[in-house]
């Protein structure tokens, strides 16, 4: 998968596929018109989720064409002429340009460096069109930072005041349809996004060496003191030795913490849902289905749903068979 907020396809029907797919296509094609080629390396799921929201919300174009299957696809045009698809496709760049500034501080590389500047002009491009959407998500990412810095060991915490930031431009994209339920949404949104791609990065942030809030959480467990564990007769080691041991150790308390998050956005997302105009099968699937199910294969293992751009540009092929 490249993204979380992914339907649970054996539960959505046929018209609700031909929606989505017509959704996740045209995503594509409104950063190939705006930013260029390489820009539609940064399609995923979860934009292509806000995206069917906010327009559904908003009511700017609900009916549109999209292309059939095939490589070639990505050269066409939108279909939709669409102020809101147009102001995501610039958020999802400026996404994807504080992604990388966030990678090079917790591990610099030449493949960041690389893409840095294979999306430079896109990115230039982003900024220049939506200022304010590049100062509110950057200031979430410097938020996010400061807390990673002090040591927090509340994963919901930080992914929520993360989500506060991020939450921002989207608001301004849905306009006067936005309120407070639709806020909620999207901090859920992007915690509980957040809290699974922690624990997707355990072993990745153990041998790096970076932060990750369930590490920094049971930090005892890490640094081999298991008689600090509160578990009675456990059996730890009291060292960290793969992110299934790890998870297993810990199994109901991060259980706990995505069930706690996902019922909250379940419960926003009922109040959002009735002014939604269309596309309500396929939120219903994503909102109901598919992210609890992306949260039970995180936990159980079952395929990682990478989200940083670098792992979406190494999944172009894999997407392409979905648009």
């Amino acid at each position: 998968m490249l993204g979380y907020t992914t339907p649970l396809y054996s539960r959505m029907s046929a018209p609700d596929l031909a929606d989505y797919r017509r959704y996740y296509c045209e995503t594509c094609h409104e950063l190939r018109s705006g930013f260029g080629l390489f820009s539609t390396a940064a399609v995923n799921y979860d934009m292509t989720f806000n995206t069917i929201l906010l327009n559904s919300i908003s009511g700017d174009i609900l009916d549109f064409s999209h292309t059939e299957n095939g490589v070639s696809c990505v050269f066409r045009g939108p279909y939709a002429d669409s102020d809101v698809m147009r102001k995501m496709a610039g958020y999802t760049v400026l996404l994807t340009k504080w992604e990388l500034v966030d990678d090079e501080y917790d591990k610099p590389s030449k493949r960041n460096k690389f893409i840095s500047l294979a999306l430079n002009r896109a990115i230039r491009k982003a900024e220049r069109l939506y200022p304010e959407y590049d100062v509110m998500v950057g200031e979430g990412y410097t938020r996010l930072r400061s807390m990673e810095l002090d040591g927090c060991t509340d994963p919901i915490k930080i992914g929520s005041e993360f989500g506060l930031a991020l939450s921002k431009p989207l608001e301004d994209i849905a306009g006067d349809r936005a309120d407070e339920r639709l806020s909620e949404l999207f901090v859920y949104l992007t915690s509980i996004v957040y809290l699974m791609d922690a624990v997707d990065d355990l072993d990745k942030d153990y041998m790096d060496g970076t932060y990750n809030p369930f590490l920094a959480r049971y930090s005892d467990f890490m640094e081999g003191r298991p008689e600090t564990c509160v578990k009675k007769d456990c059996g730890c080691s009291g060292v960290y030795t793969n992110r299934n041991t790890f998870i297993n150790h810990n199994l109901y308390e991060i259980t706990d913490m995505m069930n706690s998050v996902i019922s909250g956005l379940q419960t926003s997302y009922s109040f959002v849902r009735k002014r939604m105009r269309s596309s309500v099968g396929v939120t219903d699937n994503i909102v109901m289905h598919g992210i609890p199910e992306s949260a039970k294969n995180v936990i159980t293992g079952r395929g990682a749903a990478r989200t940083g751009v670098k792992d979406l540009m190494e999944g172009h092929k894999e997407r392409n068979r979905s648009s």
